[in-house]
Formats: structure tokens, sequence, C-alpha cells
């Protein structure tokens, strides 16, 4: 069995925490630089193996990122849970905040059901370099169809105005305005493009802000939405996978798991505060562009080489 040294521990969790938030799939950057690395972190780091605990130990550095999301919304968090409570106890659904709570609830349960469903087989079956690489590579021109569809006339920039009368209201409360002019349904589709994450080498965040722009929401709201949706998500997840970390076979993973997720924490609530301000006035062509061309490179250097 592998066994994680911190090192290791650090460099993941700084590459987890950011990638996790930027458009660039953190699971396929996370399998493709071990093994272009080689050696010891090939070794160690390899989902894939059996016996193999580094998928846990990536999905436990996940709680990291979420409490650092947590942290970075906590004003958000308070609005939507005191929404969902007084939804819940005055059986309505009026307000912004409520309808906002049941929003992020609706999105959760497509990729939730998945996530349990077909987590193992996605991730450890198709957890191997080449199969990553042409995920990673997809994922790049999927983000850039999503910028060439945008820029095609279909009128889905008028999704970003700012409502009439709430002019007085903060950027955040302006985003959610748009934001709850969604359906159910659509929230629910929007979630539901999460699940392509699950494939190594795609990126659940660049999932749904691509789903968010295809539903009529502008790129600063896509990217908030998305960064609201994945805190349960991976919050929940991460507690999943940690119990094995917990027992006997994560014996001396435990500390180095602690620094990875120090780690994790300060580059995840970096990475958002950072991509919060980018989406407000620019696009996900450098992401694709990126993705493209290091999911085509890594191909020609795991086929080729």
């Amino acid at each position: 069995m592998s066994v994680l040294t911190y090192p290791e521990a650090v460099g993941v969790g700084l590459l987890q925490g950011v990638t996790e938030l930027f458009p660039v799939s953190s699971l396929g950057h996370s399998i493709l630089i071990p093994a272009l690395l080689g050696g010891h972190w090939k070794h160690d780091l390899d989902v894939s193996a059996d016996g193999s605990l580094y998928l846990n130990e990536l999905v436990g550095l996940h709680l990291a990122t979420a409490l650092a999301l947590v942290v970075f919304f906590r004003r958000d968090w308070v609005r939507v849970i005191r929404g969902l409570v007084t939804s819940l106890t005055q059986r309505r659904i009026q307000t912004v905040d409520q309808r906002l709570a049941w929003l992020i609830v609706s999105a959760t349960i497509p990729v939730g059901v998945a996530g349990l469903a077909l987590d193992k087989l996605f991730r450890t079956t198709l957890g191997r370099p080449v199969p990553t690489a042409l995920f990673l590579a997809l994922n790049g021109i999927v983000l850039f169809v999503t910028e060439q569809l945008r820029r095609g006339g279909t009128g889905r920039r008028r999704a970003g105005d700012t409502p009439a009368g709430n002019q007085d209201l903060t950027p955040e409360e302006l985003s959610d305005q748009r934001i709850t002019r969604m359906t159910m349904r659509q929230a629910m589709g929007i979630g539901a493009a999460q699940i392509l994450a699950l494939l190594p080498g795609i990126s659940r965040s660049g999932s749904t802000i691509s789903a968010g722009i295809f539903r009529g929401l502008n790129h600063e709201d896509s990217a908030r939405f998305a960064f609201l949706l994945a805190t349960p998500v991976i919050g929940g997840a991460a507690l999943l996978k940690l119990p094995p970390l917990l027992g006997p076979a994560g014996n001396g993973l435990r500390g180095p798991l602690l620094v990875g997720s120090l780690a994790a924490f300060v580059a995840a609530y970096l990475a958002t505060r950072y991509l919060v301000r980018y989406f407000e006035n620019r696009t996900l062509i450098p992401f694709a562009i990126y993705c493209t061309l290091a999911g085509l490179g890594s191909l020609a250097y795991f086929t080729l080489g």
C-alpha cells in the first residue's frame, strides 16, 4: 500500500485547492501530474492501484476546499440556510433567499444520486493517464464551444441585466436576483452537469459554469452558482470518503492529510477570491486553450513516449 509523504501531501493539497475551482479538473491533474513526474510520486499517487487510498485522500482534501468555500461565501450561506429554514416553517417559496436555497437543493440531487452509484466505476476504472488526458482535452473543447455558442447572438447576454428598482442591493444580492429567475428544472439541469466531473479530466466547475451559460446566466452568475453548488457536493463526498482514513488503514496518513488539507484550504480560498473577480468581465477561453493543449500533450506523452 502506498504511503502519502508530507511533500506529496502539500503538493497534492495545493494542486487540489486550485484546480477544484478553476475549470481545469482537479481529479484529472491529480492523476496526470504524478504520472508525468514518475518515481515515488507515480507509485504513491495512483488512483487505480489495488489497495490504494489515494482516492480517499484526494476526496478527503475536498473537505478543506468545501470549508474554504463556506468561509468565502459565509454571508451567502447564512442567507441560504435562513431561506431554507423559513421556507420549511412557513411552507412557502417566496423570497429570493428561499428560492435560491431550493434551487441549490434541487441542483444537488442529480449529482448526489449519480455519485453514490457511479463514483467507484468512473474514478477507478477510468482513473488512468490515457483516458484522463482524453477527457481533459474534451473538457477544453467543451469550454471553447460554450464560448463560441454564447457569442452566436442567441440573446443569452440579457440574463445578466440588473432588475429594475434594485440598484441599492449588493452585487451578491443582485446576482441572486438573476439566478433565481431560473426554474427548479433548469437548476437541476445545471446540477446534473456536475455528474460529468466523475470522469477524470472533466471539470466540475467548468461543466457547471458552461451549463449555467447555456441556461442564460452570464459568466459571473454562472461561476457564483457553480461555487455555491460545489460546496455541499464536494463536502458531502469528502465526509463519505473519510471513514477509511480514520481507521487502521489510515495510520501514517492522517498527519500528511492534515497538512495537505491546510494547503488545500488556503489554495481554494485564494482561487475562489481570484475567480469571482475574474469572471466579472472575462471568459473561459484561456482555460479552454490550456485544457486542450495539456490534454493532447499528455496523451501524446503517454501513448508515444
